[in-house]
C-alpha cells in the first residue's frame, strides 16, 4: 500500500533540505514523531540507522538505503512480514521548493497493517510537510 502527500514551501531547497535530513530534531517540528534516536553517528548517508517513536504504532528502526545529496533520501523499516519504505524529497522551485514525503507498506503483514493504520499514516504525513513548511518558513 503507497502513501504520499507534497507541499509547497517558500524557502530554499538547500535550507529545506538541512532541516528534513537532520532527522533527529524531527520532534522539534511535527507531532508525528514523539523521539529519534541515531544509531550511527554523523551526517545521514547510506547504512546510517534511526530508532523513531511515533504516537500509536510500534518502536521503528529506520535504515537509510539510498541518498541523493541535498535532494532525497530513502529509508526501510522491517518487522515480521512486513516491510516499510520511506522516501524524504525536495525539489527546488522558481519560487522555493517542493517536499513529497512517500510511504509504502509491503508484505503479508504489512499490507494488513497499512490497512489497518491508514488514517493514521495519511495524519502522520501531513503533520510532516505541515512541520517541515513552518519550520523552513520561519513560522515554528
Amino acid at each position: 500500500m503507497r502513501f504520499a502527500t507534497g507541499i509547497a514551501i517558500a524557502a530554499p531547497a538547500e535550507r529545506v533540505w538541512s532541516i528534513y535530513a537532520d532527522v533527529e530534531r524531527w520532534p522539534e517540528w511535527t507531532a508525528s514523531v514523539t523521539s529519534v534516536t541515531l544509531l550511527d553517528p554523523g551526517a545521514l548517508r547510506i547504512g546510517h540507522r534511526a530508532r523513531i517513536r511515533q504516537p500509536k504504532l510500534p518502536v521503528a528502526v529506520w535504515t537509510v538505503t539510498e541518498l541523493t545529496e541535498g535532494r532525497s533520501w530513502t529509508w526501510e523499516a522491517r518487522g515480521p512480514g512486513a516491510l516499510t519504505t520511506a522516501t524524504h524529497t525536495v525539489e527546488p522551485t522558481g519560487s522555493g521548493c517542493r517536499v513529497l514525503a512517500t510511504l509504502t507498506t509491503t508484505g503479508p503483514v504489512g499490507w494488513v497493517l497499512a490497512r489497518f493504520t491508514a488514517g493514521l499514516t495519511d495524519r502522520y504525513l501531513a503533520l510532516e510537510a505541515e512541520g517541515i513548511k513552518a519550520r523552513a518558513e520561519g513560522t515554528r
